[in-house]
């Protein structure tokens, strides 16, 4: 039976480095290591071009190339031969690539000259085995398919998107045996993204931000296409840095309002999967893991599927919150509470909010508090619905993708985290109730003050 690529993903990983042999146009043969070769598809490659050397001119005169690549599991090898397409230079397929070769590079001490010039495009003319003592493979894993199949079934029951990412991060610990996780989601207009819920993390992080084209999460994002990282990496490391990088840049009194981004001390094995809604970016799904090489291709391809089903479900969920509201409720007002009133600030630049002196949220989400809030001490109202948040010109929602309910559930688990006195009741569907306990007094910082 004719081998396709697929067939040997496991020796596409890059855990032990290919072999290949090109030829100049006099006949004089070249044998060198490659860093990576990369599964595009079915019948398809990608090469990591990393040196102008001597392989790049054979290949670049001359456009057949053998490669012998090995199993990390089993020894078995394989031979391919190829003929050479075209160099990517920029794009998802060179990012994928750029990532893991950062990974690789940590992981052999050679992150100061692993740098990845091109992803060289290869047609698969043909596989053949190669002869030798082949191990016996390992113990099959727990099947991932029936593992989409019961993640598909908690999908299926939720009915509000605070239940579905809190079951999808549920499911990818049950069904895949996945314990770390996080949900992200997609402020296009502002180029960011924006945590909602995490898992297996000390701290939930629920509000920390990462710009899009940062890290493994943000290039996920910004290319819309899957990044996984087998080794450490600190070149696309995360929320650290971008701290770091801001204290440096004389901005530490910025890092109040920056909400830490979680994640494992030791992360070893990363993967970041975008979720699309039709053409829209939805959100990020990412885990990670303290053990290398955790997530092979099977599971990128898992995820990829568990992705697929959130991102049409998170848009279901949303308009549902938003087009059918259950009949209004009877105007309350709130009863006057006692005890010491607490300072809520605002800063108008941002939309940042201070209760007392502690940071609570900023962005959409503070303008939607702050419109509560103002309400509340105003009018002594308390219930609130959707629709006349996206109606109310002072929050500024965006006008695509402008994910009220991801950015109420932020607010309401923001508040659960952070305040002890104040809090957010769903009451119904697009309809939710502000409950305080304590008197708050407003002070308004315009822009510049």
């Amino acid at each position: 039976m004719r081998l396709t690529v697929d067939a040997i993903r496991g020796c596409l990983d890059g855990a032990i480095p290919g072999v290949m042999a090109t030829c100049a146009p006099d006949g004089t043969p070249n044998v060198t290591y490659v860093s990576q070769v990369h599964f595009v598809d079915t019948t398809h490659v990608a090469l990591s071009f990393q040196f102008f050397n001597k392989t790049r001119e054979n290949v670049l005169a001359n456009p057949r190339a053998t490669v012998l690549v090995t199993d990390p599991a089993t020894a078995a090898r394989y031979r391919l031969q190829l003929q050479y397409l075209r160099t990517e230079t920029a794009g998802p397929l060179f990012e994928s690539m750029r990532a893991k070769l950062a990974g690789i590079a940590s992981h052999t001490g050679m992150s100061g000259v692993f740098r990845l010039l091109g992803s060289d495009v290869y047609r698969v003319l043909a596989i053949e085995p190669v002869g030798g003592t082949v191990l016996p493979a390992p113990p099959p894993r727990p099947s991932l398919l029936s593992g989409l199949r019961g993640f598909a079934q908690r999908v299926a029951a939720c009915s509000d998107l605070a239940a579905l990412v809190d079951q999808a991060l549920s499911g990818l610990e049950t069904q895949f045996d996945i314990r770390h996780a996080m949900v992200l989601m997609a402020d296009v207009p502002g180029q960011r993204l924006y945590t909602v819920a995490s898992r297996g993390y000390q701290a939930s992080g629920v509000g920390a931000e990462i710009p899009f084209g940062q890290g493994v999460i943000g290039v996920a994002a910004r290319e819309r296409t899957p990044i996984r990282i087998m080794h450490p990496t600190a070149e696309f490391g995360y929320g650290r840095a971008i701290r770091a990088s801001a204290a440096d840049g004389g901005l530490g009194s910025l890092l109040d309002t920056e909400i830490p981004l979680p994640g494992l001390p030791e992360s070893r094995s990363q993967l970041a999967v975008p979720v699309m809604s039709g053409n829209c970016l939805a959100g990020v799904l990412y885990v990670e893991s303290d053990e290398d090489r955790r997530f092979g291709y099977d599971d990128e391809d898992a995820l990829v599927a568990v992705a697929a089903l959130l991102g049409p479900a998170i848009r279901t969920l949303q308009e549902s919150a938003d087009s059918h509201e259950d009949a209004p409720a009877d105007v309350q007002r709130a009863a006057p509470v006692g005890g010491a009133a607490v300072p809520v600030r605002h800063y108008a630049a941002d939309d940042s909010v201070f209760l007392g002196d502690d940071y609570l949220i900023k962005g959409v989400a503070g303008a939607i508090f702050w419109k509560l809030a103002g309400d509340y001490v105003r009018d002594r109202r308390t219930e609130f619905s959707n629709r006349e948040l996206r109606l109310d010109p002072a929050i500024r929602l965006p006008d695509i993708g402008d994910n009220l309910e991801a950015r109420l559930i932020l607010l309401q688990r923001r508040l659960a985290e952070r305040c002890a006195f104040m809090r957010i009741e769903k009451t119904g569907r697009g309809r939710f109730r502000l409950c305080v306990e304590r008197p708050i007094q407003l002070v308004n910082v315009p822009s510049g003050g």
